[in-house]
């Protein structure tokens, strides 16, 4: 396949497919841009951080690890195409899993080999590292590493394997594996193209279509579905009446006016994600059963007209309201307490009405 490309309308180019050349490329990159993995087409609202590359097992080194902010952990392998061991990545993903969680008893020392990869390479601490990328007070930072631990005490981890073309047996297996276990396998096919000095990434994901029988699942920290009705009732235990109220009158305005509502899945707490097509395919704004409110600029960023509604909306929120948003906004999340957010209800409203219009 070639991707055309030009500029104003003028001047098309065709560009072919070109190569990562070594595998230590490829991981690099993955490394430093970890939203170039399409997990958002399993869960919506999440953000992969890679928290150590080279994690030692005693199965051998696993490519990267990482964690999203429910604690889920991904182990991620990349492997080349012309690579001779490309059909038995499954099973070397597998191993490792199996090393990773024999060690699982010692959780310091889990802790102490990623406090080791975060120093090295962002220079701070794992906590202040987990408090700046996902938005965490110290309560949340507690909560997301007991998710971390008991994930990895149970096994429950999600394997990603990455290469640059993916045969249909492989494919078959992964979907195979899927079907028929309590864990998750995801295979991603990258297309990858060089011109001047851009590289153009286009991911796509296999396994994600897999639905898991409920008696396959294990009932310990299965996710859910959320709907309307679990999200309010859980909601109404979380915050004030006058709260609630403010939620609603929000969720009112999302179901009148997006095109859809998409519910999370969150194993102890739900959100609701409003998809205004006019604006994006992903959520402006994510409200949880918690009451936070996050806006969602970083998943605005995919076209020009898309980035135009960011900016409106980033002036729109500072000029009436009192939430906080810092200059470096545009690929950023940013989420607020109910007691923060809620007082200006009608004017966050306003915002996304001027927006749309």
């Amino acid at each position: 396949m070639s991707i055309i490309i030009s500029q104003n309308g003028k001047n098309a180019k065709r560009i072919d497919p070109a190569s990562f050349g070594k595998e230590n490329y490829l991981q690099q990159y993955i490394y430093e841009n970890p939203e170039s993995i399409p997990l958002y087409e399993i869960k919506e609202d999440i953000r992969l951080l890679i928290l150590k590359r080279e994690f030692p097992t005693s199965s051998g080194p696993i490519d990267a690890l990482g964690i999203d902010k429910d604690g889920e952990i991904y182990l991620v392998e990349t492997k080349l195409y012309k690579n001779p061991d490309k059909r038995l990545v499954v099973a070397q993903v597998l191993d490792y899993g199996a090393s990773l969680w024999s060690t699982s008893l010692d959780f310091n020392e889990f802790i102490s080999i990623i406090e080791d990869g975060v120093s090295k390479n962002f220079k701070t601490n794992l906590n202040a590292k987990l408090k700046q990328f996902f938005n965490l007070d110290d309560d949340g930072i507690n909560q997301l590493l007991d998710s971390v631990q008991k994930n990895l005490n149970e096994g429950k981890l999600k394997f990603v394997v990455l290469m640059d073309k993916l045969h249909d047996r492989l494919k078959d297996l992964i979907l195979y594996i899927n079907e028929n276990s309590k864990f998750d396998i995801f295979a991603v096919e990258l297309e990858y193209y060089k011109h001047d000095n851009f590289e153009i990434l286009i991911p796509k994901l296999f396994g994600a279509e897999v639905k898991k029988d409920i008696g396959v699942a294990s009932k310990s920290g299965q996710r859910k579905k959320w709907d309307e009705s679990s999200f309010f009732d859980d909601l109404k235990n979380n915050v004030s009446p006058k709260q609630v109220e403010a939620i609603k009158k929000l969720y009112q305005f999302s179901k009148d006016n997006a095109d859809d509502i998409r519910w999370g899945t969150g194993v102890t707490s739900g959100s609701f994600n409003p998809i205004f097509n006019k604006i994006s395919n992903k959520s402006v704004y994510t409200v949880k059963t918690n009451g936070h409110l996050i806006l969602n600029f970083h998943w605005l960023n995919d076209l020009a007209q898309t980035a135009s509604y960011r900016d409106k909306l980033k002036k729109g929120i500072e000029s009436s309201t009192d939430l906080k948003i810092a200059n470096d906004y545009q690929d950023k999340f940013f989420e607020y307490d109910v007691e923060t957010w809620s007082k200006d209800i009608d004017n966050i409203i306003k915002v996304i009405k001027s927006i749309l219009k």
